[in-house]
C-alpha cells in the first residue's frame, strides 16, 4: 500500500523527479515544491503521512526550523530529511528538529522507499554509520562554520572571493566576466582555481560549501 507523501526540496527539479519516481512505485504524492515562507502551512493543509524535506545544507542555522514546526502541528506526520553525506552535523540537526530519519539525497529511490516504510511503522530511518558519525559530532564537535570559513577564505585571493560570490549567485562565466570587467577566459580560469582551492568538483558544490560555512557572509 502506497504512502501519502509531500516532497519538499531546495531544488524544484529534484523534488519533481523524486515525486515522479515515487508515483511510479505506487505512492500518493500530494505535492512537490521548494521551501518557502508558506511551506509549513502547505504541508499542514495536506496532512501527509510522511514529509520528505530535502536540503543541501541541513546543518545551517534555521534551515530545519520548518521541520520542527511541522512536527509540532502534525503529530501523525513523520518527517524524513534528505541531505548530503557525510554530514554528521546535519544528521544531528535533523533529529534535533524532530525528524524521524535522515536519508542520503544522492541515494537510490529504493533507499527512500525503505525509509518511508520504516517511519510509517514508527521506526527511525538512518544507517548505523550515519548515526555513529552524528553521535561522534555531538561528543567531539568539528570546528564551527565560522572557523572553517576563515580557513577557506585565507585560501582565496580577493578576486577569487568576488568570483565565488558570483558563482554562488548562479552567474555563468560570461556574466561573471561582464560583471568584473575581465575576459571570459580569465573568468573561467578564476573559477577553476576557486574549485581547486576549495577541493570541490562543481560550481554547485562550491556554492553549497560557501553557504554551509558562511564563507561569503
Amino acid at each position: 500500500m502506497g504512502v501519502r507523501v509531500v516532497v519538499v526540496d531546495d531544488h524544484r527539479l529534484q523534488a519533481e523527479a523524486l515525486a515522479s519516481a515515487l508515483r511510479l512505485r505506487g505512492h500518493r504524492v500530494l505535492a512537490a515544491f521548494t521551501p518557502g515562507q508558506d511551506a509549513v502551512e502547505f504541508v499542514v493543509r495536506r496532512r501527509p503521512e510522511v514529509c520528505l524535506w530535502g536540503t543541501a545544507v541541513p546543518e545551517a542555522p534555521g534551515v530545519l526550523a520548518p521541520v520542527a514546526r511541522i512536527r509540532a502541528r502534525l503529530e501523525g506526520t513523520a518527517v524524513l530529511v534528505l541531505g548530503p553525506v557525510p554530514s554528521p552535523r546535519g544528521v544531528a540537526a535533523a533529529f534535533a528538529a524532530g525528524a524521524c530519519g535522515y536519508v542520503p539525497s544522492d541515494g537510490r529511490v529504493a533507499g527512500v522507499e525503505r525509509a518511508l516504510a520504516r517511519v510509517r511503522a514508527g521506526e527511525a530511518a538512518v544507517t548505523p554509520e550515519l548515526l555513529r558519525l552524528a553521535f561522534a559530532e555531538l561528543l567531539d564537535p568539528a570546528p564551527r562554520p565560522g572557523d572553517e570559513a576563515e580557513r577557506l577564505r585565507a585560501l582565496l585571493t580577493p578576486r577569487e572571493v568576488e568570483v565565488l560570490t558570483r558563482v554562488a549567485e548562479g552567474e555563468d562565466t560570461r556574466a561573471i566576466a561582464a560583471r568584473l570587467g575581465i575576459a571570459p577566459s580569465t573568468a573561467r580560469t578564476h573559477v577553476q582555481r576557486v574549485l581547486a582551492k576549495l577541493e570541490v568538483g562543481s560550481r554547485l558544490e562550491a556554492a553549497a560549501l560557501a553557504a554551509r560555512t558562511g564563507l561569503l557572509s
